[in-house]
């Protein structure tokens, strides 16, 4: 995928986001990679659904009754290669947020998904540092905590051409 993109994204509760940010805050603390260091107000820990290049207007409304949704944040992972990688936490793939993330596709029709937000093929997860060096994997991993259950409040569109964020439902926490 090429250019910039447009994702929905899922938003935590506040309390759950708070615990994500001292996590990115730890991170940074230990002057690793981390979160924390893009200050943006639209930089929030959350769940990303579908990302491509352009997502048309769509109807909210049913996604919008199943909000607050429970979820629980899991273990750490790692996406990339190299020697450098995405350090994030899992998120329990619950029949309820895949059910969810499958009929947001529905409602969105066909379109240019990357390959890791596809129903089938999507491991949702909280981002807490990109570029983590290998290395610093024995250092970071006791930063991150255990689990922690929480709930997704809102659903919100993110552009990333205009870098603007656009609530569409839910309680924004």
């Amino acid at each position: 995928m090429s250019g910039a993109i447009v994702s929905l994204e899922l938003l935590l509760d506040g309390r759950t986001e708070a615990a994500v940010r001292d996590e990115w805050a730890a991170l940074a603390a230990s002057g690793l990679s981390s979160l924390a260091a893009h200050t943006a107000p639209s930089n929030r820990p959350h769940i990303t659904l579908v990302v491509r290049t352009r997502i048309a207007a769509f109807e909210t409304d049913g996604i919008g009754r199943r909000l607050p949704l429970p979820v629980t944040l899991g273990a750490p992972v790692l996406f990339g290669t190299g020697d450098r990688r995405v350090l994030a936490r899992s998120v329990v793939p619950s029949p309820a947020l895949v059910d969810l993330h499958r009929d947001l596709h529905g409602a969105l029709g066909a379109g240019d998904d990357a390959a890791h937000t596809t129903p089938g093929a999507w491991f949702p997860h909280v981002t807490l540092a990109r570029r983590l060096r290998l290395a610093d994997l024995a250092t970071a991993l006791p930063l991150v905590g255990g689990e922690l259950d929480g709930t997704v409040t809102a659903l919100r569109r993110w552009d990333a051409a205009t870098r603007t964020v656009t609530h569409l439902t839910g309680a924004d926490a």
